[in-house]
């Protein structure tokens, strides 16, 4: 299976951010991606967050979504993007996974992002802390986090506790000082403890840190873009997988469990 990191800058304009992401992953199927991962906040994004989220916000199934299952349906694959979801009594920022069949599944954001001068959790709902989001689909278990989500192994420990052979990592980078570091490190570093590929997908800037890329369970980068808009595409082989854990035990040797 041939997966494909899309790196883009989404703008403000909803509609215009339908077609481009759509475009996309229309690229990204060209060139043989079945499992293809858009940015955090590639539905809506501006500079101002917390004033522009809550009237670009969508419902679950409106068009953005809508648009994601079209594409999906027309190339065979699962589409995974990150989305403003309109949910009772506020926003939500959510990764949804969508195939042929609809919406596989969408994760709300755990982890907001107050952190370097932000406060997500001043304008969004977090979500529950009880999910642990993995899609089966294309030969292979998927877990979807995003973003801010990285800074926490335990987040994607419970994906692969869950099942999951692949980690998934939608965001929107919030550049400053050594965050082209922190991103890199973090990707390579949840790769390598749970022995899973990752595919992080950042948002290019002026907002993002750029970056994406694709790592397998050594480490390994086996497909990155620097800070300009792209796509990153690399086989993703449950072979490798097994491989790997069969040499580098970790999670079989390991005394302590998440809970």
């Amino acid at each position: 299976m041939l997966a494909a990191a899309v790196q883009w800058a989404p703008s403000e304009d909803v509609e215009a951010n339908r077609a481009a992401a759509a475009a996309w992953i229309d690229r990204a199927a060209e060139r043989g991606a079945r499992l293809i991962v858009l940015p955090e906040y590639s539905q809506h994004c501006s500079a101002d967050l917390a004033a522009t989220a809550p009237a670009a916000a969508e419902p679950l199934e409106g068009p953005f979504t809508a648009m994601l299952r079209e594409r999906a349906a027309a190339h065979g694959a699962l589409v995974i993007a990150g989305m403003l979801e309109r949910i009772e009594g506020g926003v939500a920022n959510t990764v949804v996974a969508v195939d042929a069949d609809g919406i596989r599944e969408a994760y709300r954001k755990v982890h907001l992002y107050d952190a370097f001068g932000t406060r997500e959790s001043d304008w969004l709902t977090a979500g529950d802390v009880a999910q642990a989001p993995v899609v089966e689909a294309l030969g292979t278990r998927i877990g979807i986090e995003t973003c801010y989500d990285l800074r926490f192994p335990e987040a994607t420990r419970r994906l692969v506790d869950a099942g999951a052979d692949v980690v998934v990592v939608p965001a929107e980078w919030v550049r400053g000082p050594q965050k082209e570091r922190h991103w890199t490190t973090l990707v390579t570093a949840r790769a390598i403890e749970s022995t899973v590929h990752v595919v992080a997908a950042d948002q290019a800037p002026p907002l993002g840190v750029g970056c994406s890329a694709i790592v397998d369970p050594m480490g390994v980068a086996l497909a990155a873009l620097g800070d300009g808009e792209g796509i990153a595409v690399a086989p993703i082989d449950p072979a490798v997988t097994a491989a790997t854990r069969a040499r580098n035990p970790s999670l079989a040797n390991r005394r302590y469990r998440v809970g």
